[in-house]
């Protein structure tokens, strides 16, 4: 029996090393976006304190420069908090793009096996019908020979 060589082999190969690549990315942009959350939970729990610090102030003592001051704060940490909101949503996106590749690469890589498969299901069709043909051959040959030596 003659051994099983998958003619796209190579292409398979390929396709297996694009989607360990694909899965490497999402795993970047999974990190990524985990970071960024958590960079925004951070100057939530900053901008919430200095909220609470603003409405300390102004509950206590009169003092405008310290009120104008800590409004000051909670403003650009508002922006801050802005900014962040739009880095996590970039994140995302990037996440998102990342997980349909990694799809799009395990379809193709998938695709490639079955077509392998199949290669090989012909294969050994192939390899069975040359078998029983040798066989059949044999058979024929001893019975031929063993008639033509009884008479």
């Amino acid at each position: 029996m003659a051994g099983f060589v998958f003619s796209m082999q190579n292409l398979l190969d390929m396709k297996e090393k694009l989607e360990e690549q694909a899965k490497n990315n999402y795993s970047r942009a999974n990190m990524r976006l985990q970071e960024a959350e958590e960079k925004l939970f951070f100057l939530q729990n900053r901008w919430q304190m200095a909220q609470v610090q603003l409405t300390e102030v102004m509950v206590s003592v009169l003092d405008v420069l310290e009120i104008r001051q800590k409004e000051e704060a909670a403003e650009i940490l508002k922006m801050y908090v802005r900014q962040q909101e739009i880095v996590v949503r970039q994140r995302e996106q990037e996440l998102e793009e990342a997980r349909e590749q990694l799809n799009e690469a395990m379809k193709e890589r998938k695709t490639f096996e079955k077509l392998k498969e199949k290669a090989f299901e012909a294969f050994i069709a192939e390899e069975n019908r040359k078998e029983q043909k040798e066989v059949d051959e044999l058979v024929s040959y001893r019975y031929g020979t063993g008639a033509v030596s009884m008479q």
